[in-house]
């Protein structure tokens, strides 16, 4: 339709019909720019979402961890949009502010340090491109936004690899401001406005903006960590701590079992390196993995000082289910607590869907019995309920646990039986199908075992014994006149093997 033609006078009519004509044109703009926008970002995204799947970390609980992206993207967006209105209104106010100072001060880096920590560098990195290509665009397309932006995340990504330290993340604050500001002063130089106020306020933009990055990235940190679930290393050191209530309590009602765990964590953190596994999850998980004994420490064989064992005066099958049962009653304890989903995970897999051996064997031998009313003995009561180690931590806290279990029944534990009973208990456990499901590999058994007979090898050491001199001026090879009996004792066990055997299977092995 023509609304007027070229050299004729614009009347009321047709300012109004241009007016909607142009109000349409620049709908329809818009609208091709969401469109587009969205597809965009929609594509980035799916990228996004696969590499992410492609971190071993991610995949151990993917929902979590793709709902704390998804949600981090769409908070990152939000604040972006928003502070770019603010940013218009301010300018309208203060015309010698610009949209370049402005804009560095947004702390964008506290994003890519949180995604670096909980899902790793390849995700926070994508993550960050995804980010400096919004502002790029919401910036009018200006190439320099996109690199300040992707350049400060990358030094915030590789400033917390291996972050331990709370304190890690204001340091790398630091650096993102120090970066911030010597970008500042370079593009101000490079656009000429050397003499003017921004000369000075877009530096000390950059120079906020990654102090508060490193200041927002410390403060949500733990609000993640709980509300997500996450596990990070920072926490792990946190929990590693003795002088945590959840270990100082298991030390005074299961003084056994603390001892038999803190043996646990260094057999399982000298080998967890050796076959590509977190040693510092292996060794936090070590300590927490029997916590659920706290409930009835008397009824495990370790915590009975007294030689009083109370499974005497019970049925095999109620012996089994109090041995099954600290399991839960450890998840139940770690998620009171709360510990981490991978530590509840470990402390559910302990155990895997091993057999109760010695309240079974009990069990058929009562059942064998003339007098016995009960005709058949069901496997799977004796059983633990799994599931079966999923991960190498898992799997090596169980090996780490029946060996430990093992050696306090070994007679005379001199290199040879230690070695031997490792090899004999991580082929028990490899035939019954425990590690069936976590990806420890024949190689990782082999180095497994190695790290277990080193560690055992110098727990049992032999001492050798001083002599000391008499009253008379003779040296006695003794300081107590009944010390070299022991010493001749030492290391020998007087029980015969059957009662080994039924010593090491009451330890359900």
């Amino acid at each position: 339709e023509m609304i007027v033609r070229e050299g004729e006078r614009i009347g009321p009519e047709d300012l109004l019909k241009l007016s909607k004509e142009m109000g349409f044109k620049r709908s329809f703009e818009v609208l091709l720019k969401v469109i587009g926008m969205s597809f965009l970002l929609s594509f980035l995204f799916f990228i996004l979402y696969h590499v992410m799947l492609k971190e071993e970390r991610c995949l151990k609980d993917d929902r979590n961890h793709l709902l704390f992206l998804s949600l981090s993207l769409l908070v990152v967006f939000e604040c972006v949009w928003v502070y770019n209105i603010i940013t218009e209104e301010m300018i309208k106010g203060y015309p010698f502010f610009t949209k370049r100072g402005l804009s560095f001060f947004m702390p964008i880096g506290a994003s890519a340090m949180l995604i670096s920590i909980f899902q790793g560098a390849n995700v926070a990195i994508f993550f960050s491109l995804i980010i400096s290509i919004l502002i790029a665009l919401t910036g009018g397309g200006k190439i320099e936004y996109f690199l300040y932006f992707f350049l400060q995340s990358l030094i915030a990504i590789y400033g917390v690899r291996d972050c331990t330290q709370r304190g890690v993340l204001i340091r790398t604050g630091l650096k993102i401001g120090l970066f911030g500001m010597l970008m500042g002063f370079l593009m101000e130089m490079i656009y000429g406005e050397i003499e003017g106020i921004n000369f000075i306020l877009t530096p000390s933009a950059g120079l906020m903006g990654g102090i508060i990055s490193g200041v927002v990235a410390a403060g949500l940190l733990p609000l993640v960590e709980m509300a997500f679930g996450f596990t990070t290393d920072i926490k792990l050191l946190e929990l590693a701590n003795l002088d945590q209530p959840l270990l100082k309590e298991l030390m005074v009602h299961a003084p056994g079992t603390y001892h038999h765990s803190l043996i646990i964590s260094n057999m399982v953190e000298a080998t967890a390196k050796a076959i590509g596994a977190n040693p510092l999850l292996a060794k936090v998980s070590a300590y927490y993995h029997d916590i659920g004994k706290i409930k009835k420490p008397l009824y495990f064989i370790e915590n009975q000082m007294d030689g009083i064992n109370k499974h005497e005066k019970l049925a095999p099958s109620m012996s089994s289910l109090i041995l099954i049962s600290h399991v839960k009653d450890g998840v139940e304890l770690a998620k009171r607590h709360k510990l981490g989903k991978e530590i509840c995970d470990i402390i559910q897999q302990h155990h895997g869907t091993s057999l109760i051996t010695y309240f079974y064997q009990k069990a058929k031998e009562k059942v064998e019995h003339k007098d016995s009313k009960q005709k058949e003995i069901n496997e799977e009561d004796f059983r633990y309920p799994g599931p079966k180690p999923q991960t190498k931590e898992a799997g090596l806290v169980m090996l780490a646990d029946m060996v430990e279990a093992a050696s306090r029944s070994l007679k005379d534990p001199t290199p040879a039986r230690i070695k031997g009973m490792v090899q004999k208990i991580i082929n028990k456990a490899f035939t019954d199908g425990q590690l069936n499901e976590c990806e420890i590999t024949l190689k990782d058994l082999h180095e497994i075992a190695k790290g277990f007979i080193k560690t055992l090898t110098g727990i049992f050491h032999q001492r050798i014994e001083y002599p000391e001199e008499e009253k008379g001026g003779k040296r006695n090879a003794n300081a107590y006149p009944d010390q070299r009996a022991k010493a001749d004792s030492r290391g020998k066990d007087k029980r015969s093997p059957e009662e080994i055997e039924v010593g090491i299977r009451r330890l359900g092995i």
